[in-house]
């Protein structure tokens, strides 16, 4: 109290001492300010949380039940997705998926399409990992004719080779690719398998006939699922970042 009452003066030795220390003292928050960054952190890092822990459930665990293909690779489901589909959490129920996560570290990757008939709308949805949509493939954006195009990673730089349509720049090292191909009714499934046979991605040294450079070194992800986002939140978003 002695100390309080004597810290009213301006001129008070004890309200102008310097700390012996030569570190700076950082002021810590007060629980308002502690709970706003907190807050502030959730909504920034929601959608990066999301789509990795969708990453490690479909591209990573191979036991999560909801694993579609390693990363690179495509997977084609020749059905429309159901309530048991979990991984992401409002799935298009109408409208079969085909996907491929890409990792982008080595070096860049081509996607190949095919030539879909004009009255089928399909599209090809290009994420990166901060759940940003940096691009589009398909009837809006590029067309129904067949084309190859290049994806590439934040760090690539180079010229657009010969046979690529088109160069899409990602602003993460991996991210998600979701085509999406137009379902008329239950029997012109098979239609759809036969375009969803046509989807192709693979390194860009295969595409122009090169040797491949070193393979990225692998990665240690950390483990995770939707379901444990409400507990390990903050421990997720570090991992993502």
């Amino acid at each position: 109290m002695v100390l309080l009452t004597g810290c009213d003066k301006n001129d008070d030795a004890t309200a102008t001492v310097e700390p012996a220390s030569d570190k700076p003292v950082v002021a810590m928050p007060g629980i308002d300010e502690a709970r706003k960054i907190a807050e502030d952190a959730f909504v920034y890092g929601l959608p990066i949380v999301m789509n990795y822990a969708v990453m490690n459930e479909f591209a990573v665990d191979k036991n999560s039940g909801q694993f579609k293909a390693p990363f690179n690779s495509v997977y084609n489901d020749a059905r429309v997705f159901t309530y048991k589909d979990t991984a992401v959490v409002t799935p298009n129920a109408d409208t079969p998926y085909s996907m491929v996560w890409l990792d982008l570290r080595a070096e860049p990757m081509v996607i190949s399409v095919p030539a879909v008939p004009k009255e089928r709308y399909y599209s090809v949805q290009l994420v990166d990992g901060n759940a940003y949509n940096y691009g589009y493939i398909g009837s809006r954006a590029t067309g129904n004719d067949a084309g190859s195009y290049l994806v590439v990673g934040p760090g690539w730089q180079g010229e657009k080779p010969e046979g690529i349509e088109k160069v899409f720049q990602s602003t993460t090292p991996f991210g998600l690719t979701i085509f999406r191909t137009q379902l008329f009714n239950p029997e012109d499934m098979p239609n759809v398998v036969n375009i969803q046979a046509g989807y192709h991605v693979q390194p860009l040294s295969a595409f122009l006939n090169q040797s491949p450079p070193p393979a990225a070194p692998e990665i240690d992800f950390v483990p995770a699922t939707t379901k444990g986002i409400k507990v390990n939140f903050f421990k997720y978003l570090d991992a993502a970042l």
